[in-house]
């Protein structure tokens, strides 16, 4: 089950597209998360997601705001997808144990081994403030992202 708005957000220590730790909780005090969940890197959906981001990354990450990417793909297809796209923010492995964050999220499909399309907004004290969960093969409305974004920074 998808962690609930007003609940804290499960906390997780996951590798980037530069086989660097990154760590959800390492952010509290200082900056809100955006975590955005997607199936796979180089699919037509997912890359068109992440492009939209890229091309309006002021929208989704600031001075208050981090984006966090995770699939369960594994770091160096997160790399080369990342310099493919030109994207500049940080796209997170969940390949091992494969879908472990997805699962703590309520976003892993454990019959076809992917993460749903999921997306939660952490404030700084590390509680859900939005929360959406998409099935396999919708894009997201992405201004719903935007408008949580900037209704926290109000």
């Amino acid at each position: 089950m998808a962690p609930a708005v007003g609940t804290e957000a499960p906390d997780f220590t996951l590798k980037d597209q530069n086989n660097q730790e990154v760590t959800l909780s390492s952010f509290r005090g200082e900056r809100a998360v955006l975590v955005v969940f997607y199936p796979f890197a180089f699919s037509g959906i997912c890359t068109g997601e992440l492009c939209a981001v890229r091309d309006d990354l002021s929208s989704y990450q600031n001075d208050d705001v981090q984006i966090l990417a995770v699939s369960v793909d594994h770091p160096f297809t997160l790399k080369a997808w990342s310099e493919d796209q030109g994207y500049e923010f940080p796209l997170l492995a969940d390949f091992w144990p494969h879908g472990s964050v997805a699962e703590k999220y309520g976003v892993f499909n454990s019959e076809k081994g992917f993460a749903l399309r999921g997306t939660f907004l952490v404030d700084k004290d590390g509680i859900v403030r939005f929360a959406e969960v998409n099935g396999p093969g919708e894009a997201r409305e992405q201004e719903g992202w935007k408008k949580a974004v900037s209704e926290l920074a109000a």
